[in-house]
C-alpha cells in the first residue's frame, strides 16, 4: 500500500511539472531567442542553478547561476550561462577561499570551463581582487589562467597591472604575468 501512494505521488508530481514546462515554453517563445548558439536552440534549459562540487565530502566549489544552457549535437557539446556565473571555492576546512564572477561562462567539448566580460575574483582569505576579461579553468591540470590584461588590487590597497595570471584552481597561490604598477618589497 506504501509504494503503491508514492508512485501515484511521484506520478503527479511529473504530470504537474510537465504541465509547468509546457506553459512556460508557450509564454516565452520571445525569450527562447536569447538562447541560441550559433544559430541552434538549446536541448535543455535551467533556471536558477545551483551545483555542489565535493572531494571526499567536503565541498571543494559551490556554482549557481542563473541560467544554463546545453546544446547538444554529433560535433558540439556546449553549455553556457549568458546571464552570468559565481564559483565560490572552499579550502579544505570547509573556509571560503575564493569568489569568482563572470557576465559569462561556457564549457565546449569537454575540454575547459571559460568564464568571460567583467571577470573579478576575490581572494577572501587574503583580501586580494583581480579584475580582467576572460579566465580559464582547466581541470586536466587543475589550473586557472588568463592572458588578457589584469588588473591586482591587494589587500593593503596597492594596485598592479599584468599580462595575465597563473592560478591553483582554488585560487591559494597565483603569479602575474609581467606585473607593473606599485609593488612592496614583501611581493618580490
Amino acid at each position: 500500500m506504501h509504494s503503491l501512494s508514492w508512485t501515484t505521488f511521484r506520478n503527479t508530481i511529473m504530470a504537474f511539472c510537465l504541465m509547468v514546462f509546457l506553459i512556460s515554453c508557450n509564454n516565452h517563445k520571445e525569450e527562447s531567442q536569447l538562447f541560441s548558439y550559433q544559430g541552434k536552440y538549446p536541448d535543455e534549459s535551467a533556471q536558477n542553478i545551483t551545483i555542489t562540487m565535493s572531494d571526499s565530502g567536503k565541498v571543494s566549489f559551490v556554482v549557481t547561476t542563473p541560467i544554463l544552457n546545453r546544446y547538444s549535437s554529433d560535433s558540439l557539446n556546449y553549455t553556457d550561462c549568458p546571464e552570468g556565473i559565481q564559483i565560490v571555492s572552499y579550502t579544505e576546512w570547509g573556509e571560503k577561499q575564493a569568489v569568482i564572477t563572470a557576465d559569462y561562462a561556457a564549457y565546449e567539448n569537454n575540454s575547459v570551463y571559460k568564464a568571460s566580460k567583467n571577470v573579478v575574483i576575490r581572494d577572501v582569505i587574503k583580501g586580494d581582487t583581480l579584475e580582467t576579461e576572460e579566465i580559464i579553468w582547466d581541470q586536466r591540470t587543475r589550473t586557472i589562467y588568463s592572458n588578457t590584461l589584469v588588473k591586482q588590487k591587494k589587500a593593503d590597497g596597492s594596485v598592479n597591472y599584468g599580462d595575465g595570471f597563473t592560478a591553483d584552481e582554488r585560487f591559494t597561490k597565483y603569479t602575474i604575468v609581467h606585473p607593473r604598477g606599485e609593488m612592496n618589497g614583501f611581493d618580490f
